[in-house]
């Protein structure tokens, strides 16, 4: 599927221009997301609230912000839209009793019960955000949204993220997992970035070892699920294979991720190229491996979402937010590298995201596609939010060692 179309091509004006003006058609499509309370809820194909998801942390995290750096980049009202974002945050999703926040509040104003360090990172990724946007009370959200990681979330010991707290941070789960250890690095590089506090980029590094043991002692496929002893368990959810957040076996979306924030963290981390070259070399690693275990491995076009130990696609759904990434990854590989393969797959991820994932009609792109690609919403129905794909409009075009947000921000001034 290599193309020579100027447009999905790195480098050219017609790319930037396809990116940029998906950038803005995003922002039009999601600026419906405030509760009347504030936060963010769930939205569906048109971009109007599903009121069946509630008010969800992790998103009002990533919509305060995107519409953040919308406020940079100029968008109308971005600003008003964040702080409705950051009411949430300070408001109904915060737990004034226990401290931290609810992982959600649902539509009769019950709070799901428990903490889950994967929306906590979402807050702070949020609150470092709104602080570049100069937004009110961001410093101090942020302030105690690390304090709350810190105290609860970060095992120093280990140098990793814990995942799971009862509502009263009383009773610590069992359960430890990559995902959310991968959303605290960025979230951690991106408070490096915004605050000038390099203890953060040295957790991020600290868990970035620990990812790139245990993928290079796997065939370079990434243990996602672990007891609380961080040993594997290669079978967690074998009964529930599709799960949105902890999927059963190998996620080639994530070891693409993880590949794009290991480069970050190595770019930003080491003054010489030398020393970041290891670290860009198992970047490497991770991205061939997902696209040789995930794209087109079944017969069509697409990223599996799933596969099994030995590389084999499990769920062959196409969710949005991996090809999102690949265009992330491959456009920072690109720089990072030097080396023209990345780019050829960037301009083939961007064929496919416009062909087969941007709703031309309606707005936004499909969440989940199934093997055949066609639209289904099993996993993901509706259009959550805009975080991947708005993302993946910019971070092809900014410097690859910096977070967005504070890459935007350096611009802009």
């Amino acid at each position: 599927m290599t193309t020579t179309n100027p447009k999905y091509r790195l480098g050219t004006v017609a790319n930037r221009t396809f990116m940029a003006s998906e950038t803005y058609e995003l922002l039009d499509f999601g600026r419906r997301f405030p509760g009347a309370q504030g936060g963010s809820g769930w939205l569906d194909d048109n971009g109007d609230i599903d009121p069946s998801h509630g008010i969800q942390t992790w998103i009002t995290g990533r919509m305060t912000h995107v519409y953040s750096i919308a406020s940079l980049l100029g968008y109308p009202n971005a600003g008003e839209l964040a702080d409705a974002g950051l009411k949430g945050l300070t408001g109904i999703l915060h737990d004034d009793e226990h401290g931290g926040w609810y992982p959600s509040i649902q539509s009769d104003g019950t709070p799901e019960p428990g903490k889950v360090c994967y929306a906590h990172a979402f807050v702070i990724i949020a609150a470092s955000s709104a602080l570049l946007a100069k937004r009110p009370g961001a410093k101090e959200l942020l302030r105690e949204a690390l304090d709350t990681y810190d105290e609860h979330f970060w095992d120093e010991k280990e140098g990793l993220a814990v995942d799971t707290w009862d509502t009263a941070f009383a009773t610590l789960d069992t359960y430890r997992g990559l995902n959310a250890n991968m959303h605290t690095t960025e979230a951690f590089l991106a408070v490096a970035d915004a605050t000038g506090d390099n203890r953060y980029r040295q957790r991020a590094g600290r868990i970035i070892d620990h990812v790139v043991s245990w993928a290079r002692g796997n065939e370079w496929r990434i243990p996602e699920h672990f007891n609380d002893q961080w040993e594997p368990d290669f079978e967690f959810n074998a009964d529930k294979k599709d799960d949105q957040f902890k999927p059963y076996g190998a996620t080639p979306g994530h070891g693409i991720e993880w590949a794009r924030l290991i480069t970050q963290w190595a770019l930003s981390s080491f003054a010489n190229a030398e020393d970041s070259q290891p670290y860009i070399e198992a970047a490497e690693h991770l991205f061939e491996r997902a696209l040789a275990d995930g794209w087109n491995a079944d017969g069509t076009i697409g990223l599996a979402y799933t596969t099994d130990w030995n590389g084999k696609p499990v769920v062959t759904d196409r969710m949005h937010w991996t090809l999102a990434e690949a265009m992330n990854t491959s456009a920072t590989l690109a720089k990072a590298s030097g080396k023209s393969e990345y780019r050829e797959r960037y301009a083939e991820f961007a064929r496919y995201t416009d062909e087969y994932l941007i709703d031309h009609n309606g707005g936004s792109w499909f969440h989940q596609l199934d093997v055949d690609n066609h639209v289904i919403g099993t996993v993901w129905p509706g259009k959550s939010d805009l975080y991947h794909a708005f993302q993946s409009t910019l971070i092809p075009f900014l410097d690859p060692a910096v977070s967005i947000t504070t890459a935007i921000s350096n611009a802009a001034k």
